[in-house]
Order: C-alpha cells, then sequence, then structure tokens
C-alpha cells in the first residue's frame, strides 16, 4: 500500500519539492511530480536546473520522447504510465494513478483555497484505509 506523507502550511511548495526530489533522486529513486498547471511545470522545470548548484538533476515532461529513461518526470497531465517509486503531488486533486507508487508526498501551500483542497485530499486517502502522516511546516 502506497505510504502517503503530508506536508502543510509549506510557505514555498514548487522550492519544497525540488528538495524532496534532490533528496529522493540522491536516494536512486525515480520521481514523477503531477503539478497544478503548466505555469507550475515550467517554474520547477526552472528551479531543477538552478538546483542543486553543485549538481543536476536529470529530469523532463511526460510527454518527452526521453521519459522512459529520465528518474524525474515532472507534468501537469494527469496521467502516468511509466516507472516511478515517488510521487510529488502539488496538484488540488488526488491524483487518479497515486497507488501505483510506493511513497506519496502531498505537499500543501498556505493560502486557505489550497488548505481546504488538502483536507479533501486527506478525507479521501483516510477513507480508502491509507495510513498517513502529516507535518506542519514552519510559517516564514
Amino acid at each position: 500500500m502506497t505510504e502517503i506523507k503530508f506536508f502543510t502550511a509549506v510557505a514555498n511548495p514548487i522550492r519544497a519539492t525540488a528538495n524532496l526530489v534532490a533528496k529522493a533522486y540522491a536516494q536512486g529513486r525515480r520521481v514523477r511530480v503531477l503539478t497544478p498547471d503548466a505555469a507550475s511545470s515550467k517554474a520547477l522545470d526552472a528551479l531543477l536546473w538552478e538546483q542543486p548548484p553543485d549538481g543536476f538533476l536529470p529530469h523532463v515532461s511526460l510527454a518527452s520522447p526521453l521519459a522512459a529513461d529520465t528518474p524525474i518526470i515532472i507534468d501537469h497531465e494527469a496521467t502516468h504510465e511509466g516507472v516511478a517509486d515517488v510521487l510529488i503531488n502539488l496538484s488540488t486533486t488526488p491524483p487518479s494513478f497515486f497507488a501505483r507508487f510506493e511513497r506519496m508526498f502531498e505537499i500543501v501551500g498556505q493560502e486557505e483555497d489550497v488548505a481546504a483542497a488538502g483536507r479533501e485530499r486527506w478525507k479521501f486517502y483516510k477513507a480508502r484505509g491509507y495510513e498517513m502522516t502529516h507535518t506542519v511546516m514552519q510559517r516564514a
């Protein structure tokens, strides 16, 4: 069963996601990031070209011909056919494919509408019997 971890009150969800991606990649994991929209996908893509400053995180979009061979997939398309160990969800709805992953991280920002959507996702997973952990991030 998928291990689900919620991080709430996240001041900068894109930066927090970049940090999680870097950690998972360093552990040899394949990562799929589901963003809410094209702008978020583009922002995370740009950040991963800059961070970490002393390394490179190989990543592509889902539509890339290199997707099957690349360990990090970033996209806002709500589908996933390839192999991956870790799913990071930035969207406001539960991904239909989340159960295929060993681990999933739900990143929930500080805005009230985003937090409300995060609470709904928590209820969705809980109703289906998933055990979850929850960490409230420090507000900056």
